[in-house]
């Protein structure tokens, strides 16, 4: 697990999502205690959104996800605290046999404060790539921002309940922005439980 520290304690944004049960646990379950883990090894969980349920993405590809996201604090480096997210999901039992398939836990770091890793090009790079590429090939890097953000309802969603004014630090547009720039019908996917 990570243990590189930054010099100071960094503003976080991390997606959960869940659209499998692990044993007798339902997604919803499942989101509740990633975030209890998260406090357990020493990330502090400052905001939580409500939990929504959402579309399966890419369509067709499983059940309905439930979808939350939580502002962290972290001292650590970026990709320490990613290795802590894996750590998180692993003890849920997550499975990758497949690109954007079915999954117990599924937590993806968002945002680490304002900063773009590990560079503009590369993120641009995968920003700009077709979504049918991005199905195919997984990033051999942690890329932050989460390059699709922007595209998301199930991440701008429960991103408004918790910092509907945080600024894409490429894009230079509010959660607010970008939420309201998506397509009506896929705003209204969104259900809160």
């Amino acid at each position: 697990m990570g243990s590189i520290m930054s010099q100071k304690n960094t503003l976080c944004l991390i997606g959960l999502g869940s659209n499998q049960p692990w044993g007798h646990f339902n997604s919803s379950d499942i989101l509740v205690s990633s975030i209890y883990a998260l406090c357990r090894v020493n990330i502090p969980v400052l905001r939580i959104s409500r939990f929504y349920k959402t579309p399966c993405f890419p369509t067709g590809a499983g059940s309905d996800y439930v979808n939350a996201t939580v502002m962290v604090s972290s001292q650590l480096d970026a990709p320490s605290l990613m290795e802590v997210l894996h750590f998180v999901e692993e003890e849920k039992d997550r499975q990758r046999p497949e690109r954007w398939g079915k999954r117990t836990l599924d937590l993806d770091l968002l945002a680490y404060g304002n900063k773009v890793l590990p560079n503009f090009q590369v993120y641009d790079d995968w920003r700009r790539m077709s979504q049918d590429l991005q199905m195919q090939i997984a990033p051999d890097r942690l890329i932050v921002p989460h390059p699709r953000l922007q595209d998301r309802a199930f991440v701008l969603g429960p991103l408004m309940d918790i910092a509907p004014d945080w600024r894409h630090p490429v894009l230079d547009k509010s959660v607010e922005q970008m939420f309201f720039s998506l397509e009506p019908r896929l705003r209204q996917e969104l259900v809160s439980l």
